[in-house]
């Protein structure tokens, strides 16, 4: 990558829906010389163009949770299983007491709280020796985040954790919204 590259990178990281031509002209280019670089920077996996989702506006609650889990595989477990979960936004190994990090976002504070201890939390799974969980007060620079609507389905049973959610105490009593993913999924508690 070169400065051209970075100061694309910089303009569609404001508005990623700008023109070729509005490109080309920022960075001293032609329409076809500022599409090439973007095409050859998103051909080489260097960049996505995305929409991500305010969830200051949208009312959001983020936690990031740390575990030290016991051994690789069940770390690998839990990757698997966490896979397909529409409240887990990033998951990052890492290399300190606790190897595992994630960031979680739930429409309220009810709900972050069964991401906190109820069976379908991080928290709770198999070979986890000790976590933290941490809720986000106020989020500095961006409060746009990549949460993945693709996962959103709201027609499975059981949520891709493996937990039903219509045999969850908190669910019964309206403090979890439930799964995105499944049938049991309330828009809002009041439903």
């Amino acid at each position: 990558m070169d400065g051209v590259d970075r100061r694309l990178i910089a303009l569609l990281r404001r508005d990623g829906r700008a023109s070729y031509k509005r490109l080309g002209d920022e960075v001293g280019f032609t329409i076809m010389g500022a599409k090439r670089r973007v095409e050859k920077l998103l051909h080489r996996g260097l960049i996505e163009v995305t929409a991500l989702e305010n969830i200051r506006e949208l009312g959001y609650q983020a936690a990031l949770i740390m575990l030290e889990v016991e051994n690789q595989d069940r770390l690998t477990e839990i990757l698997k299983r966490f896979e397909s979960c529409p409240r887990v936004v990033n998951v990052f190994t890492l290399l300190s007491g606790y190897n595992l990090a994630a960031l979680v976002v739930a429409e309220d504070r009810d709900t972050l709280e069964s991401e906190a201890w109820e069976r379908c939390s991080l928290r709770s799974q198999a070979g986890v020796r000790r976590s933290e969980f941490y809720p986000i007060g106020e989020i500095y620079y961006s409060p746009f985040l990549p949460v993945r609507e693709e996962l959103v389905r709201g027609d499975a049973s059981t949520a891709p954790c493996g937990v039903n959610c219509g045999e969850c105490e908190r669910y019964d009593a309206n403090r979890c919204r439930g799964c995105p993913a499944t049938k049991y999924y309330r828009l809002d508690r009041s439903q």
